[in-house]
């Protein structure tokens, strides 16, 4: 199993090109099965071919008891099925045992979303004009807002990546796909402040577009920790990630009657379907106001006037 692992991360990062935080998942989500082989086949080593449905069903079994979530439960199937997959067109295996097996159907969740009043005082919070980390600070806010890009996707922008001039910025997404993403002039104006004040021009520089003290590029942990402070500074009084910055973005575009192929193209989403979960935040948003105006909804017995 080890060595077969090892030629699938080689295929994963070379052919596959997948980013460096999917292959990481799926090694450890596959270390984790190898484990569970181990511990259920008296401590012997159970190479691929052995490997059956019954097997792939009786670890999920086992997740499932542990009462992990099913989106979780989902990825590591999925990542069992890519690497037997793999296994089999390099002619490893005879089949591929995760196939029959049915992933678990993932709950559906409403995204978490700011409401433009309370993403309105998250991005009025006042910053120094002669501090560069209250600026950047302020940037990175502006622009998770502006772009809705992932957290990573932030994290690895370089200055080169930011068109002012066009109102774009070049986004690396997943599996190293590339697209272009509209920026607002107030996003575009916080992080001209910014670059105008460490010394760098915008698109003019390949270092990367957010850096801290040492100089070097920030990582997605403490960007996110930013994120944190300025949310608990502008006083909400709620606990907000990068994740749910995306989330607003996505879910007042849809408010304001942006139409869903466009959000999916900004977003980075291969599916639509992944998208269409901001269709339900409209809709449930939709049923609250309906519910509070209409005379005659939720019970409400008033008669119009």
């Amino acid at each position: 199993m080890k060595e077969s692992i090892a030629a699938f991360e080689k295929f994963m990062a070379i052919e596959r090109n997948l980013s460096e935080h999917t292959r990481k998942n799926y090694l450890a989500d596959l270390r984790q099965f190898t484990d569970f082989l181990a511990e259920n086949r008296s401590g012997t080593t159970l190479g691929p071919g052995g490997i059956d449905h019954l097997t792939v069903r009786a670890y999920m079994a086992s997740l499932y008891r542990q009462k992990m979530k099913k989106v979780t439960m989902a990825r590591k199937l999925s990542a069992i099925r890519s690497f037997f997959e793999y296994l089999l067109r390099e002619g490893r295996v005879a089949s591929n045992p995760a196939e029959a097996v049915q992933a678990p159907k993932a709950e559906k969740h409403i995204p978490v979303f700011l409401s433009v009043d309370e993403m309105a005082n998250v991005l009025n919070a006042e910053a120094a004009p002669d501090d560069e980390a209250a600026l950047r600070d302020r940037a990175i806010v502006e622009l998770f807002y502006s772009s809705g890009i992932r957290l990573s996707e932030l994290a690895n922008l370089d200055v080169a990546d930011l068109d002012a001039a066009q109102a774009l910025v070049k986004v690396k997404g997943k599996g190293s796909k590339e697209r272009l993403v509209p920026v607002g002039a107030p996003a575009l104006s916080a992080v001209g402040q910014y670059l105008a004040l460490r010394g760098a021009a915008e698109g003019g520089e390949a270092g990367p577009l957010f850096t801290g003290r040492d100089g070097r590029r920030l990582n997605p942990r403490s960007i996110a920790r930013i994120v944190e402070r300025r949310v608990k500074a502008s006083g909400i009084g709620r606990k907000i990630s990068p994740h749910k910055l995306r989330h607003s973005f996505a879910t007042h575009l849809m408010d304001a009657g942006a139409d869903l192929r466009s959000i999916q193209e900004m977003l980075g989403h291969e599916s639509l379907s992944t998208t269409q979960k901001y269709t339900q935040v409209s809709i449930s948003r939709l049923m609250e106001i309906y519910d509070k105006a209409h005379p005659k909804a939720g019970g409400n017995d008033e008669k119009p006037k």
